[in-house]
């Protein structure tokens, strides 16, 4: 089977790999891999049905997403790699690490957060009118930016996701509710792998967000304290769900220190 579209570059140990979220693609992290690419191997993935990479909606899931980004990894024959996942890339890199414990350093969860049960209905309720996933697409793509964002990056950002096939978007909507609701908790109890959550937003049951104050808590930062008794959280606050691109030096800096302090890993010149 054919890999997913996915960027190599620079070298060096530990190589990060980064995951986008619902909507977006690969660029979102060009940033990251400015950043990092001189002293680390980074890899960047286009996710099934997002990007470069082409799928059915009937391959599509997140299980489907950590195995394609784990096939990669093991394509690629990297050492242990930081996982680095975005919003659905988030779900996306906790099942990667548990896919491919060998190939797994650590993982970070970029501005994570958990459906609520409730929502399944609300989302039946919604994509069944025609209209539906682009009316749903507007307003969460709307949510995610502040006033501080920089309105080309924002509109882009929406016009991107508006583009996703409507059979790919309305199959990863109700699949990241049903994820959230029968896995997250416990994929995230049985890690193996330090992790840090790298928080900016949150959102309640409605999936209204907003952005987060220093030293805020959240039903789902409560929930990832009770399953990963380690897990390291940082808030990035006053900002919205992109920290990638609105916030890029202190994103930049955070995983860094992760790295160097928090994983015990030194990054090393050189090829992998």
């Amino acid at each position: 089977m054919a890999l997913i579209h996915h960027v190599v570059t620079g070298q060096g140990a530990p190589p990060i790999v980064f995951v986008h979220g619902f909507g977006c693609a690969l660029s979102d992290w060009d940033a990251q891999v400015a950043h990092f690419s001189p002293l680390h191997q980074t890899i960047t993935v286009d996710l099934r049905g997002h990007g470069k990479s082409s799928a059915a909606a009937a391959d599509c899931s997140i299980e489907r997403y950590g195995a394609d980004v784990a096939e990669v990894m093991r394509a690629l024959r990297l050492p242990p790699a930081m996982l680095v996942g975005h919003s659905l890339g988030c779900r996306v890199v906790i099942e990667t690490a548990l896919q491919s414990p060998q190939h797994s350093a650590a993982v970070i969860l970029v501005d994570g957060s958990q459906f609520a049960p409730a929502m399944a209905d609300v989302l039946r309720q919604r994509l069944a009118d025609p209209d539906g996933l682009a009316t749903i697409l507007t307003e969460m793509f709307t949510d995610m930016f502040t006033a501080s964002s920089e309105p080309s990056v924002a509109a882009f950002a929406r016009d991107r996701a508006l583009r996703l096939p409507q059979p790919i978007g309305e199959r990863m909507l109700t699949d990241l509710q049903r994820y959230d609701v029968t896995r997250l908790a416990s994929s995230l109890g049985i890690l193996r792998v330090p992790v840090m959550a790298l928080q900016t937003t949150y959102s309640n049951e409605n999936r209204q967000r907003q952005s987060l104050k220093a030293g805020q808590t959240t039903p789902y930062l409560d929930m990832l304290r009770s399953s990963v008794a380690k897990a390291r959280i940082e808030i990035i606050p006053e900002t919205g769900h992109f920290p990638q691109l609105d916030e890029a030096q202190q994103t930049n800096r955070l995983i860094e220190s992760f790295i160097a302090h928090g994983v015990g890993i030194s990054a090393h010149p050189g090829p992998v």
